[in-house]
């Protein structure tokens, strides 16, 4: 469908078109009025136009020397002579005709020596019931008989794609209005059929006027592949037999309309109610969507993706405490539930099997210290996940114990693992063994094993106390979020000997530019 022709400057109406009726007059320095869906006077606008039929038809009988004897022809009916070139008069070139008010016949030659005849084409701006305004366009042509129906939104693109998943089970769902666009696809899983976006023009329809349509397209050379490619042909021979029986809706099947502009739709019969049969889905368009649908001109680059080490163990090379030897240490984000994130590292050396475990805090220094008390009275307390911080300090009342900061170094284990490593440092110790201990220094380590031990077995009740300045240690609480009545946490701030542990004393992390000696 093309639009031929354009308006003379200067040239008055009357004189462009003497036969035409009178237009209606639409006011003063207009030449065309508003035009809304909503009017119900509103008539279609006639608009003659160049027929792209008749257009083709004349390019094959040019391209074979038929022009003789057409520009003898003249003008006669509608018809242009092809001996008026871009300087020819002005009768031969372009003409303007307003008929009425609402119907212009714009008629226009081809300038390039083709002989065209005039169809008309009537555009009508339309409301459809519970969705928007669109604009419906039919064309036809008197000389050819060829016809041709559009349809395009009247709106802007939306600003969400839309898609519509229709279940069709009985011959009134084939009745069903259906708005097409351009950009929409058409997809019937069952027949693993899609009709792609930007593959046919916009269309207001039914369902089973689309699947005429699909049809027709696929019927259209089919005698031309007959004759070149047989078995191609009998393909969509049985193709075409499957869409004709979807018509019959011998059985159902899902129709699918996904138009990212959000512009396309399918008829609820029984609206404002829901329609059981009918899904829509409103989604956001991907960057390929809205470059096709020219909202973005070019796609952005893309930006190389982040590592995300959270899920991966990454390994560095290091020497092994013990013997020197090239090992590897393992490294790995943690994060504890109801705690924050810790850094796990482990290494294991192959030359002397020495094995090692490290923590560290994965976060700041917490702005006051934490205190942690809790009651051990079952066995099942030995399971519960513990991290104990370089900066944690660990206390047995009932044992008359205290580990200071940074003994042990920061772990990640349990309670039981925590008590056992307590255990083999006091009973493993070089100046309790041997020779050089006292026999009443070995009674009290003997006595203070069998009574860890009796802890570890549940025999006797004792607290356990973390107290960590910077505040990232933690003990498991079974109960969370609720509270553990066996455990006490207290935050508490820190007094300056601690600060001065920790090294936040002289900190400065605000203003620190200022006092600074200036850079020459």
């Amino acid at each position: 469908m093309s639009a031929g022709g354009a308006v003379e400057p200067g040239l008055p109406a009357a004189a462009a078109a003497p036969s035409a009726a009178p237009a209606r007059d639409p006011g003063p320095g207009h030449l065309f009025r508003p035009i809304s869906a909503e009017d119900e006077e509103q008539q279609p606008t006639e608009i003659e136009s160049l027929c792209m039929n008749c257009y083709r038809n004349v390019r094959r009988g040019c391209g074979r020397g038929r022009l003789e004897g057409w520009a003898e022809a003249g003008r006669s009916g509608g018809r242009r002579s092809c001996q008026a070139g871009p300087t020819g008069d002005l009768g031969a070139r372009q003409s303007l005709g307003l008929s009425r008010w609402g119907v212009g016949s714009f008629i226009g030659t081809l300038l390039n020596c083709f002989l065209l005849s005039q169809g008309m084409t009537r555009l009508l701006l339309t409301k459809i019931p519970f969705f928007r305004e669109i604009i419906v366009s039919s064309f036809s042509c008197e000389h050819c008989g060829w016809n041709n129906t559009e349809i395009q939104s009247a709106g802007r693109i939306q600003d969400q794609g839309v898609r519509y998943t229709l279940t069709v089970r009985a011959q009134e769902d084939m009745d069903r209005e259906v708005v097409k666009t351009d950009s929409a696809t058409t997809r019937i899983p069952e027949l693993d059929f899609e009709i792609p976006a930007f593959s046919q023009k916009g269309a207001l329809t039914t369902v089973e006027g689309l699947i005429s349509r699909a049809i027709s397209g696929l019927e259209q050379d089919q005698p031309t592949r007959r004759a070149n490619e047989e078995a191609v042909a009998e393909r969509i021979d049985e193709f075409i037999a499957k869409l004709k029986e979807l018509k019959q809706v011998a059985s159902p099947f899902t129709l699918i309309i996904d138009d990212p502009s959000g512009n396309s739709f399918v008829e609820n019969p029984h609206a404002p109610r829901k329609d059981d049969a009918l899904v829509i889905t409103h989604y956001n368009r991907t960057l390929q969507q809205e470059e096709m649908l020219g909202l973005q001109a070019e796609a952005p680059e893309e930006k190389p993706e982040e590592e995300d080490i959270r899920n991966e163990v990454l390994q560095f090379n290091t020497n092994c405490p013990e013997c020197n030897a090239p090992a590897q240490t393992n490294m790995k984000l943690v994060q504890i539930p109801h705690f924050k994130e810790v850094i796990i590292m482990a290494t294991n050396c192959e030359n002397c099997g020495h094995r090692t475990n490290e923590v560290k805090s994965g976060g700041a220094v917490e702005p006051l210290g934490t205190r942690i008390t809790f009651h051990i009275t079952d066995p099942s307390d030995m399971t519960r996940d513990l991290l104990k911080s370089e900066t944690c300090s660990v206390e047995i009342p009932e044992l008359e114990f205290e580990l200071g900061m940074a003994v042990l170094g920061g772990k990640f284990t349990t309670l039981e693992g925590m008590l056992k490593d307590i255990r083999e440092l006091v009973t493993k110790n070089p100046f309790t063994l041997g020779d050089s201990s006292s026999p009443g220094q070995t009674e009290k380590l003997q006595e203070f094993s069998q009574k860890l031990d009796q802890i570890l077995e549940g025999i006797l009740k004792a607290h356990f106390i973390m107290d960590d300045p910077a505040g990232n240690s933690y003990l498991q609480n079974v109960y969370a979020p609720e509270d553990d009545p066996e455990m006490k946490v207290e935050h508490y701030k820190r007094t300056f000997d601690q600060n001065e542990e920790l090294g936040l004393n002289d900190m400065k992390t605000e203003g620190y530019e200022t006092g600074l000696p200036a850079q020459r």
